[in-house]
C-alpha cells in the first residue's frame, strides 16, 4: 500500500491554510483584485500591458520562491502569492485573448485540458489531490501549477460567460455564485470533499472576475462605476486585515506551543 509522506518524516508542516469561511472570503477577494489590479496598473497607472506583465511576473517569482522556502503555512507569504497568481493568471488570459486574438472558447477549453492534465499527473505521482497533504516539495509544485491554471481558466470562463455569451456582469456573478452554492450543497450532502473543493476553487475565479467588473465598469456598460483603483484598494484592505489576523493568531499559537515544550536544560 502506498504510504503518504507526513510532516514528521519530511520535516514539513502543511503549507496550505485550513479551508474555513475566511479562506473563501480572501480567495474571492483575491480573484477580484487580480481582475481590477491588473486593469488599474496597465490602464489607470499608465504602465501598459507589457510592463505590468513583466513586473507582476517578477513579483510572483519572488513570492513563490519565498513560499517554497518555508516549511509551514505562513499566512502573509501564502496569500501574497495567491494575489500575485491571480494577477498573472488574468494577464495570461488577457494576452491570449486581446494580444494574440485567441478565441475565449479555445482558451477556456485549452486551460481546462491543461488543468485536467495537471490533476492527472499529480494524482498518478502522489495518489492524492487533497490540499491537507501539501507536505512535500513535489506536491507543492503540483499545487501551485494547478492554482495558476485555475486562475487562467476562471478568467477565460468568466469572460466567455459575461462577454461572448452575453450574460453581463450582474447575471455572470449571479450564475457563478449559484454554481458555487450548488457545489457547497453537494459537499454538505456527502459529496467528495476533494472534488467539491476544486470545483468551488475554480468557480470562485469567474465569480470574482464578474464581481470585479460589476463594481469597476461604468454604469453605461452595466457596472456600478466604482473604478479599478477604489475597488482594488477596498478589497486589498480587507485581505490585509484578514491575513494580519491569521498571522497574529498563528504567531500566538506558535509562541504558546514553544512555551509548553519542556526545557532541554
Amino acid at each position: 500500500m502506498h504510504k503518504l509522506p507526513t510532516s514528521s518524516s519530511t520535516g514539513w508542516l502543511n503549507k496550505v491554510p485550513e479551508v474555513a469561511l475566511s479562506f473563501w472570503i480572501i480567495k474571492i477577494m483575491s480573484t477580484t483584485v487580480g481582475e481590477t489590479g491588473a486593469d488599474y496598473l496597465a490602464v489607470n497607472a499608465g504602465l501598459g500591458q507589457g510592463m505590468t506583465r513583466a513586473m507582476m511576473a517578477a513579483l510572483l517569482a519572488a513570492a513563490l520562491f519565498a513560499q517554497l522556502r518555508t516549511r509551514r503555512y505562513t499566512p502573509w507569504i501564502y496569500w501574497l502569492t495567491v494575489v500575485l497568481v491571480s494577477v498573472v493568471g488574468t494577464q495570461i488570459t488577457d494576452l491570449l485573448t486581446d494580444g494574440l486574438g485567441v478565441s475565449l472558447y479555445v482558451s477556456t477549453l485549452a486551460f481546462a485540458v491543461a488543468l485536467a492534465a495537471i490533476f492527472f499527473v499529480w494524482y498518478r505521482v502522489e495518489r492524492t489531490l487533497s490540499i491537507h497533504d501539501i507536505v512535500t516539495r513535489s506536491r507543492e509544485l503540483f499545487y501551485w501549477a494547478a492554482i495558476l491554471c485555475t486562475f487562467a481558466l476562471g478568467t477565460a470562463a468568466g469572460d466567455l460567460a459575461t462577454e461572448a455569451l452575453g450574460l453581463g456582469f450582474t447575471w455572470g456573478a449571479v450564475a457563478f455564485g449559484a454554481l458555487i452554492g450548488i457545489t457547497y450543497a453537494a459537499w454538505r450532502m456527502g459529496g467528495n470533499a476533494v472534488l467539491t473543493f476544486w470545483i468551488a476553487y475554480i468557480l470562485t475565479r469567474p465569480f470574482g472576475a464578474a464581481l470585479g467588473d460589476l463594481l469597476t465598469q461604468a454604469k453605461t456598460y452595466g457596472g456600478l462605476g466604482m473604478g479599478a483603483m477604489w475597488t482594488s484598494a477596498l478589497f486589498l484592505s480587507v485581505i490585509v486585515l484578514l491575513v494580519a489576523v491569521a498571522q497574529i493568531g498563528m504567531n500566538a499559537s506558535r509562541s504558546t506551543t514553544q512555551a509548553a515544550l519542556p526545557s532541554s536544560e
